[in-house]
């Protein structure tokens, strides 16, 4: 895990060296091991690098081949490289780590060697006998990257400061990205908080020439279907399940350091930890969180996976006042604003203090598993398809008889869609500000190009070929799961030097569950497909107790420990010229009223926001 910057000027200038030392400096963070650069006239590569596999020094970054022709600079790991080096006998290793063996890959094979990769990474070659380079993105998008772009140069970094520290254009907020980021709490594909910084499409490369011209090409989609199997009978669909979460989790404990996990004592972290019981040679280390308010603690059922599979496990009990002295920390590793992503800061700094450097974690069960509601939701919307053959004015004038409240809001939206497809619901479903809301308190609602939902419409044809769920997992992967749970997960582990691997993210996995039909899906309790593809790992106290969420209590500590701190941005926040001051202010004193149409989620957005734009300098 690192962190990798790359400067390419057009038409033959050369780079000047302090602007990529400038970059890689902004990331310390996610590569404190070594920093390297590599210099070729137009070409500048700065890498930051985190070890983990392949200690020695022979594998730091740059990395060249043996010709010279070809450098690599790549964030991630690699998990199946050892396998791949078999298929690459004819090259002359020098390392015994993962990135020699992308490089290698991509010479045999060019671009064709991203299908061979499993793992999570941002890559960027450089030839420098054609002169072009060469990046790609994983297909999940675990890993980010960022890029800038105008007639003199192409800019990208795994983070959007690092661009910043360098580019002279002024730092404008993007208003279509910040209403997405209203919309859903972060700001997805293709654009960044900052005009004219945009992000790489998860599962795309790109080929750019000195010139400047640029190829783009997509190589992976959620919405296709990729794996070919005969499902007919469920115990060898359930066989397969466990066949691929095994050897998913048995990937990512090759290291060269210590591994650890996350440990909530629910179903996706539980399976996790047991799958490393199963798979490797010793007991695992464990982390979890508790908290002193009962409702919000998860330990007990922690505590019961520990013992069951007798790993090293260490409880982090937190107190509203721990989280007071580290909430600002948490808000200046945020490298793009988002409403989510502090608990993650939090376990990372605890399990960084523990001397860990690897920890895997549950992320992306409910996704791939269908345990979120809304899969569900998503069904009985289908079950009820005659509804939006009823014309499109009865039922909107039906949706003003719903009545008030977050939740019936959603149903006035829903009835009023064109229809009840995933392309058009999936939006809905996620929303955290509503339309109403939006222009109530923002002058954004009139920005017409909302970027989810265009991205779905225009994969609506592919959409109605996979099963129902898999249209839900594949829509959740273009938006939340890749736009806020990921992208927070790498930025608050980051900050901390913490490489967090996720099982649930196997390529090899996603395409085979994403195939599977519907009727072996359906949760008869909470993610029945995943716990019976496992039997007996999981205890029934873990399988059936109610599920609670990784989450802490904000809802309190807004009201409370964390008033004026929230009082003080709403305020700054209502000053800028794209929010209505009044209307926003009038609100967060609802809120603190104990209002309960005022969610803290949509208060907290305007707060993280404000911070974020005012710790960046950006207007």
């Amino acid at each position: 895990m690192c962190g990798i910057a790359g400067i390419l000027n057009f038409n033959n200038r050369p780079v000047e060296k302090y602007l990529i030392q400038r970059m890689t400096g902004e990331m310390t963070h996610r590569g404190p091991d070594a920093e390297g650069f590599f210099m070729d006239r137009e070409l500048a590569f700065g890498h930051r690098r985190l070890s983990i596999i392949d200690l020695a020094e022979a594998s730091n970054q740059p990395f060249q081949d043996a010709s010279g022709r070809y450098t690599i600079i790549f964030n991630g790991e690699i998990y199946n490289y050892a396998e791949v080096k078999l298929l690459l006998s004819d090259y002359p290793f020098r390392t015994q780590g993962d990135t020699e063996v992308i490089l290698a890959g991509y010479i045999k094979w060019g671009a064709d060697c991203l299908f061979h990769l499993r793992g999570m990474f941002t890559i960027a070659i450089w030839d420098n006998q054609e002169r072009d380079l060469f990046i790609a993105r994983d297909p999940l998008g675990v890993k980010p990257l960022y890029y800038f772009q105008d007639e003199q140069q192409f800019i990208f970094a795994s983070e959007i400061r690092a661009i910043l520290s360098i580019i002279k254009s002024d730092r404008t907020i993007d208003r279509t990205a910040i209403a997405e980021y209203f919309r859903y709490q972060s700001v997805g594909f293709p654009f960044s908080p900052v005009q004219g910084i945009k992000q790489i499409e998860a599962g795309t490369w790109i080929s750019i020439s000195r010139k400047g011209e640029i190829v783009y090409r997509k190589y992976w989609d959620p919405v296709e279907k990729h794996f070919d199997f005969n499902f007919t009978e469920k115990k060898q669909v359930q066989h397969k399940v466990k066949e691929l979460m095994l050897q998913s989790v048995k990937r990512r404990l090759v290291s060269d350091v210590p591994v650890a996990a996350f440990l909530s004592g629910g179903i996706d972290s539980s399976a996790v930890v047991g799958l490393m019981a199963e798979a490797g040679p010793s007991s695992p280390n464990t982390f979890t969180i508790s908290f002193d308010e009962s409702e919000f603690d998860e330990s007990k059922y922690a505590d019961i996976i520990a013992k069951k599979f007798n790993t090293r496990h260490t409880q982090i009990r937190l107190k509203p006042e721990v989280m007071l002295d580290e909430l600002e920390h948490a808000l200046d590793a945020m490298d793009s604003p988002s409403g989510d992503g502090i608990n993650t800061y939090v376990v990372s700094k605890a399990i960084h203090e523990q001397g860990i450097r690897v920890a895997l974690s549950g992320i992306g069960g409910d996704e791939l598993f269908a345990g979120y509601p809304i899969f569900l939701h998503y069904i009985r919307l289908q079950q009820n398809r005659w509804i939006w053959g009823m014309p499109r004015k009865l039922r909107r004038l039906a949706g003003t008889l719903i009545g008030k409240g977050e939740r019936k809001e959603r149903m006035r939206q829903m009835v009023g869609l064109d229809s009840p497809d995933i392309e058009y619901s999936y939006p809905v479903f996620r929303q955290i500000l509503s339309p109403d809301n939006l222009k109530k308190l923002t002058s954004l609602n009139g920005v017409d190009r909302q970027i989810l939902a265009n991205q779905l419409i225009s994969r609506k044809e592919t959409f109605t070929k996979l099963p129902y769920f898999s249209q839900v997992t594949a829509a959740e992967y273009m938006g939340y799961t890749q736009q806020t749970l990921l992208k927070d997960t790498d930025q608050m582990s980051m900050a901390h030097s913490l490489e967090i691997r996720e099982p649930y993210f196997d390529l090899d996995l996603v395409e085979f569950v994403m195939s599977v039909p519907d009727h072996f899906k359906v949760p008869l309790y909470p993610k029945s497909l995943l716990v019976e593809s496992l039997k007996p790992l999981l205890p029934d106290e873990i399988v059936h107790r109610k599920k609670q969420g990784f989450v802490f209590p904000w809802n309190k500590w807004m009201r409370k420990e964390l008033r004026n701190f929230c009082d003080k941005n709403i305020n700054r926040m209502a000053e800028r010229d794209f929010i209505h001051g009044d209307r926003l202010k009038f609100t967060w004193q609802l809120f603190l009223s104990g209002d309960k149409n005022i969610r803290w989620m949509e208060i907290w957005s305007f707060v993280v926001l404000n911070y974020w734009m005012e710790k960046n300098q950006v207007q």
